[in-house]
């Protein structure tokens, strides 16, 4: 299987508010980046937009190291949250509501498809495909009018 790493992130102007989502893909020394927005969304949202749309982009099966800010991303997954979860009828611990399930529920079906490995990453650091991203997804907010 190829060898993929990704970087993404996500940012919000209020949460609730416009938002933002930025994906870097490298492979072989090819980058890829993908981006996007959304008038009104969340920063969760904005950083499980970001990690969705870069596994879509993978056109087949792939070992994926996915460098992310999010502890709420990559805690979901490391720590089992996500299982959890899916066990307790979408509520969480506190025995509310998981929020952003349909998100999660496609992220579920794409980490069927390929081996992804989610690496937590300090943001706004001296991580540079992490500042990288940030700043792309911040731009995806200017572009929205905010």
């Amino acid at each position: 299987m190829k060898e993929i790493e990704i970087y993404t992130d996500g940012a919000c102007s209020g949460n609730p508010g416009p938002g933002g989502f930025c994906a870097i893909l490298n492979y072989n020394g090819i980058e890829k980046i993908i981006s996007g927005g959304e008038a009104r969304t969340t920063n969760n949202r904005m950083e499980l937009m970001a990690v969705i749309v870069a596994l879509k982009a993978l056109k087949e099966k792939c070992n994926v190291k996915l460098y992310s800010d999010s502890a709420y991303v990559c805690n979901a997954i490391n720590n089992n949250w996500l299982m959890s979860w899916q066990v307790n009828s979408w509520r969480n611990s506190n025995k509310k509501e998981v929020l952003n399930k349909d998100l999660w529920l496609e992220l579920i079906n794409l980490l069927t498809e390929h081996k992804v490995e989610f690496i937590k990453v300090k943001g706004h650091a001296d991580n540079e495909k992490n500042n990288r991203c940030d700043k792309i997804a911040r731009s995806e907010i200017a572009k929205l009018g905010n």
